[in-house]
This record gives C-alpha cells, structure tokens and sequence, in this order.
C-alpha cells in the first residue's frame, strides 16, 4: 500500500490516548532476517512465498547493519512481490526504507524512532509494531500509537544479540498481563525469541496472540511444511484458550 503523511499530534509525545489498533493477525510471524538467512534477494522471495503458502500472517524483513539501503530496498521489493499483498510485509527499524518501499509498516524497538514519529510519518493506515521486553515497558503502551506488541525475548536465542535474559514464560505472563491493562484487549500480542514448533504452544497458553520466529520457520528447508505445522499448533492452541 501507500503510505502518506499524517498531520502531527502536536509537540509532545502520547497527549492523548491512540486510535483503535490497525487489525494485524500476528498468530504467525517471519521474521526474514538477513544476518541469519543471507542477503540473495531471490531467496528471500522464494522463502517468503514459501512461508505465506505454508500459514504465515504476517511477514518482517529485518537487517540490523544496512551497509547498502538500495541493495536493502531492492531486497524488501523482491519480497513484497513474491508476497504479492497476500499478507503485510513489515520493515524492522527503518521508516525510510518502509516509505520507499510502500510497505505496510515498521516494526520499532525501544531505541528506534518513537511510535509517534513513525505514525506521523507513515499515516493512520501503517501497521506499526514495538518489541516490549519489561514490565514497565507493558505499562507505556496505553499512550503509543501502536497495532501490535512483540515481548521478549522469551527464550534464549543465537539469532540475535540480546544483552537481557530470557523473561521464560513466567516473564510472558507478567508482561502480558501489565500490556493487557495498559491497552485491554484490542492490541495483539507476539513473543518472540527461541521459539519452535516444540514450544510455541506453551507461549500462547501463557497468553501470547501469536509468535514471531526466524530459524524455526526458514532454516532447515521445507519451509512451508514448518509453516503449516506450526500453524496448525498456534491455532489449535489458540481455540483451545478460548473454548
């Protein structure tokens, strides 16, 4: 989609309570992480295609140190049209490249540009993301201007750096639980880090609307076989908490 530019919320941050959440199906989440996949752009097409076959709902193009943004946008062009609108196609950090893509949203971290720049700049129509990983975190999201929040990491990972512990699932709950009162209901809720088709249930029992994976999903080949079978997993795990 296009995305424009929305009028500004005036000069301070969160001074009013945010709009209702862009609907985002976050029950499974591909992240496409070059430092771990590679950087062939056909690949990433092939695997991206692959994982939407296979039950992906929303997919996250993700290169932490881009040394070459047209590479990077050539990249994030050849997945989003392997995915062909099929679902959104997200871009981790870089509102820029998300803009000069036309993709549907960012995923930002505590440290990348505030929620409301990135609402200002991308319009009331982006899908706009923020990882969580305290508590205290969970209590800001009632004044961002959010559609989704991934918490974690939640299990120990090699796919990323990540100077913080496990919160496990006890810390998913407690984060859960303080995002819930902060936003209610309305706003998704991922997990993410070392989670597999072993433990993804669990994660959702604990109270996660979905997950976010990188190796589980496109390491090892198959990758839509894993798609399905780890979708198949969330889902029933899913019904399963609201029967």
């Amino acid at each position: 989609m296009s995305l424009g530019i929305a009028s500004g919320t005036g000069a301070g941050f969160g001074l009013t309570r945010p709009a209702p959440p862009v609907a985002v199906d976050l029950r499974l989440y591909g992240l496409l992480d070059v430092g771990v996949l590679g950087g062939d752009a056909a690949v990433l097409a092939e695997l991206a295609a692959a994982s939407v076959a296979g039950g992906v709902t929303l997919l996250q193009y993700r290169e932490k140190d881009i040394g070459d943004a047209r590479a990077a946008l050539a990249r994030i062009r050849a997945i989003r049209a392997a995915v062909a609108g099929r679902v959104p196609v997200l871009i981790n950090d870089r509102v820029d490249l998300a803009l000069a893509a036309g993709a549907e949203g960012v995923h930002l971290g505590q440290s990348d540009l505030h929620p409301e720049e990135a609402r200002r700049l991308l319009g009331p129509k982006a899908i706009i993301g923020l990882t969580v990983k305290s508590g205290a975190q969970a209590d800001e999201l009632y004044r961002l201007p959010i559609d989704y929040a991934c918490i974690g990491g939640v299990f120990a990972t090699t796919s990323k750096d990540n100077p913080d512990p496990p919160v496990g699932l006890d810390g998913l709950q407690r984060i859960v639980f303080r995002a819930r009162l902060a936003r209610g209901q309305a706003l998704p809720l991922g997990a993410i880090a070392g989670i597999d088709a072993g433990n993804a249930a669990s994660v959702i029992r604990a109270g996660a609307d979905g997950v976010a994976l990188i190796g589980a999903l496109f390491k090892g080949g198959d990758t839509e076989g894993r798609a399905r079978d780890l979708r198949a997993r969330i889902d029933e795990a899913l019904n399963a908490r609201t029967s």
